[in-house]
């Protein structure tokens, strides 16, 4: 035993043995505590069992592990085939009009032991985006990694943006735009009468009333002679 004459730069739970990082741009990077830890020794190492039997240890699954995390073997996303369109119709770049009925898909992959597989999630999510999100929508995945949704365009026009911003820990990050034109109703798409302008109505009819009535009277009444 010896005394410590300095505080140790890291203990407890700050002192890792294994660390692995991945950067904005997606880059990965592992530092290993020492190299012995990926060694033909430690890799094909067996452990005495309770009973006195030997069987492999976890450190050939967790060498494995490490390594193609950091060499992007595994968690490795990427997308494609994004679409939009108005529900019943075909994918177009035709401007949408507000409160249309659009739908949203992408196809998203993860790579699995250096393969391409179709990603399996439920908390990817979409947002309609106008400088500020006005509609954000969870994917439903199928079979073949296919993400969709379906949404009513929202009250406002302007140029809005289908976006995917999809960050969980253990993946690489995902990050899908497309860039949408949504217009007003046109002059001729309008009901022809609105419910809610049902007050302005009255209100109008009811100064052509008074206007007939007004006039009515001005023309056709006739005050009595005043006698002395």
């Amino acid at each position: 035993d010896q005394d410590i004459l300095e505080y140790p730069l890291a203990i407890g739970s700050s002192r890792l043995l294994v660390a692995g990082m991945q950067a904005r741009n997606n880059a990965r990077v592992v530092v290993l505590g020492s190299h012995d830890m990926i060694s033909d020794a430690f890799y094909n190492a067996k452990t005495q069992t309770v009973m006195g039997g030997a069987k492999e240890a976890g450190n050939r699954a967790f060498a494995s592990a490490v390594t193609d995390w950091a060499l992007k073997r595994n968690g490795d996303l990427r997308f494609g085939a994004v679409k939009h369109n108005k529900v019943g119709e075909e994918p177009s770049d035709v401007a949408y009009r507000i409160t249309d009925d659009a739908e949203y898909s992408i196809t998203i992959e993860e790579m699995q032991s250096g393969k391409w597989v179709p990603f399996q999630a439920k908390d990817v999510q979409m947002e309609f985006v106008r400088i500020d999100p006005f509609v954000r929508a969870f994917l439903v995945p199928d079979a073949a990694g296919v993400f969709k949704a379906t949404f009513k365009v929202p009250d406002v026009y302007g140029v809005f943006q289908f976006k995917v911003n999809y960050d969980r820990t253990g993946y690489t990050h995902l990050y899908s735009t497309t860039q949408v034109s949504v217009r007003p109703f046109r002059h001729t798409e309008y009901e022809r009468f609105i419910p809610s302008a049902y007050p302005y109505y009255a209100s109008a009819f009811s100064m052509m009333g008074g206007l007939i009535v007004f006039s009515f009277i001005f023309l056709y009444h006739q005050d009595k002679p005043k006698t002395e």
